[in-house]
């Protein structure tokens, strides 16, 4: 845990990903609420209620390892990612409604993530074992995920131009760090690596399952439209995966707590594919250019 690839790498690089987010937002992304509330208190509701509720029950009936079953609650408790988005996009999903969730669900994440975190060590892990969120460290969560965002609203408001222009380089260069923080990470947990991703890999892919179905068939059920519930679907599916992994190893000082996170990274893209085509089905044009995609999301 001292290594600074991991210490000082994974907080730059989730603040760059925050930066990122930060460009694409706009205040009338926060404001759209007032349009749409009822959309936005379900998804929000299965988010930041429904899915830690499925995961203690999943990681309870499961019987893990405590440290991975705390990392699992705080990957429930993580937001949904930017790449809702495309996926929203992708499969005619109100692509509004997920900006409009992404940058809400970013900022409760300041308040729910430790919350849950700390719920989750309680439950999970022994007195002798337990690991404290200290103020200091909560405040350099706060600093590292929302300052960045606040800058790049700011300068998206300055310099239209220029963020347009950055958007995809501040892309890859998240990416990149990301991926050699991760693969730092797992080599200091290579003796330990295929037991873990044995351990978590069943109940990562149904995990994944449950929080797109369910943030599908809620809204649904509650009467809203197709798309809205598509887009919410997407939104509490693709989890923010880079910000667990940020609290697991920077705030709670845990390389083990990372990996359900790690895993659910990479497995939930092709469920999410599958899941697209199940309830949204293919675009009526085929081919969709990569630069439509950018415009529209």
């Amino acid at each position: 845990m001292d290594s600074a690839l991991l210490t000082v790498g994974l907080p730059v690089a989730l603040a760059v990903i925050m930066f990122g987010l930060g460009l694409d937002l706009t205040p009338d992304d926060f404001r759209r609420v007032v349009r749409h509330p009822r959309a936005v208190t379900v998804a929000l509701a299965c988010q930041v209620l429904v899915l830690p509720l499925v995961a203690f029950a999943l990681v309870s009936a499961w019987d893990l390892d405590p440290l991975l079953a705390v990392g699992f609650m705080v990957l429930a408790a993580s937001p949904g990612g930017t790449t809702a988005n495309l996926f929203s996009h992708l499969f005619r999903g109100d692509v509004a409604l997920n900006i409009t969730l992404t940058a809400l669900n970013s900022v409760l994440a300041i308040l729910t993530l430790p919350l849950i975190a700390n719920l989750a060590i309680s439950r999970f892990l022994d007195e002798g074992d337990r690991v404290g969120l200290q103020v200091d460290k909560m405040l350099q969560v706060f600093a590292i995920v929302l300052v960045p965002v606040l800058i790049g609203m700011v300068v998206r408001r300055r310099s239209p131009d220029f963020a347009a222009r950055m958007d995809r380089p501040v892309r890859i260069a998240s990416a990149l760090l990301l991926l050699l923080v991760v693969v730092g990470a797992m080599l200091g947990e290579r003796d330990n690596i295929a037991g873990y991703l044995a351990d978590v890999g069943l109940i990562a892919a149904l995990f994944c399952v449950l929080s797109l179905t369910i943030g599908y068939a809620v809204p649904r059920l509650l009467g809203l439209a197709r798309p809205q519930a598509i887009a919410s679907g997407f939104e509490i599916g693709i989890h923010n995966s880079t910000l667990a992994i940020a609290m697991a190893i920077t705030v709670l000082e845990s390389t083990p707590m990372s990996i359900p996170p790690a895993v659910y990274g990479v497995i939930m893209f092709p469920i999410a594919a599958a899941f697209g085509l199940v309830v949204g089905g293919r675009r009526a044009h085929g081919d969709i250019k990569l630069s439509e995609v950018h415009n529209r999301v």
